[in-house]
């Protein structure tokens, strides 16, 4: 496990990391190559403002892919977990994250993970073509992250 739980700054360089998504493929955010990444952190599957949350990604997957930019969402949620609520939310192209073993590695890696309650914060990182950290925030467990706010600092960038 990550020896601190310090939250990543602007201007970092983003951590490495291997995660499977909800098709069991493997995800290596050193891989992407030339393009943004947005990880989208959310606390938990199943849950109305997390499904929204990973809604507003695959509808938006076009605005991304003309931005350069990859989505993927990330929780601590199983592989099997994760797959059976994409297909239940009807995503077909946005890549959802397991991070589940060890539990909340990558969360706790990007110093985001709440040990109170097993889960992450719900946080947007974008991260540019050189592998820095481009922008960071977190939002209230109960609220949607406002997606447009998304698009335009991905725009700007």
């Amino acid at each position: 496990m990550p020896e601190s739980n310090k939250q990543i700054q602007q201007g970092e360089t983003a951590s490495d990391f291997t995660l499977k998504d909800q098709n069991r493929q493997d995800f290596k955010l050193s891989d992407v190559k030339n393009k943004k990444i947005l990880l989208s952190f959310h606390p938990l599957a199943w849950t109305s403002v997390c499904a929204k949350q990973m809604q507003s990604l695959e509808a938006n997957i076009d605005t991304f892919a003309s931005l350069n930019t990859i989505a993927v969402g990330i929780s601590v949620d199983s592989v099997p977990t994760k797959k059976s609520w994409a297909e239940n939310l009807g995503i077909k192209h946005t890549q959802l994250l397991s991070d589940f073993w060890p539990h909340g590695y990558v969360a706790q890696l990007y110093g985001i993970f709440r040990e109170d309650d097993g889960f992450s914060e719900r946080v947007n990182i974008i991260i540019d073509e050189n592998n820095k950290i481009m922008f960071s925030k977190v939002y209230p467990l109960g609220e949607l992250p406002d997606i447009q706010e998304i698009i335009q600092v991905l725009e700007n960038i």
